[in-house]
């Protein structure tokens, strides 16, 4: 073998962080990413094409259209994500609402 092999005792402890580091970015910044997106989708106020232009521009330039779609459209992304969840604790105390209320001898059970 010419080659050099690199062992694990080989590799620094610092590279090790900053490895993991860069790794975490990553992942932030993928998860910042389909947030801005389901966002797009999740706001009613936005039309087709300004949906379009948000998605065109968050896809072809990635960092400047994140960072200028949570700076421009920030505060709105939070308070739609609160208003899903409150429809969503809504519709489901609802539907235990309902269960809990529905006739029990109506019900039919195994007989054994």
């Amino acid at each position: 073998m010419n080659g050099s092999v690199t062992l694990a005792y080989d590799y620094p402890i610092l590279g090790v962080f900053w490895t993991t580091f860069l790794l975490f970015l990553w992942v932030m910044w993928f998860m910042l990413l389909f947030h801005v997106l389901a966002d797009v989708f999740r706001d009613d106020g936005l039309n087709g094409w300004a949906k379009t232009g948000w998605i065109i521009f968050v896809l072809v330039l990635p960092f400047l259209g994140v960072l200028v779609y949570v700076g421009v459209r920030g505060r709105g992304m939070g308070r739609r994500k609160v208003a899903q969840a409150e429809a969503q604790r809504e519709a489901f105390d609802d539907y235990i609402r309902r269960t809990a209320a529905s006739d029990p001898a109506r019900t039919t059970r195994p007989t054994m």
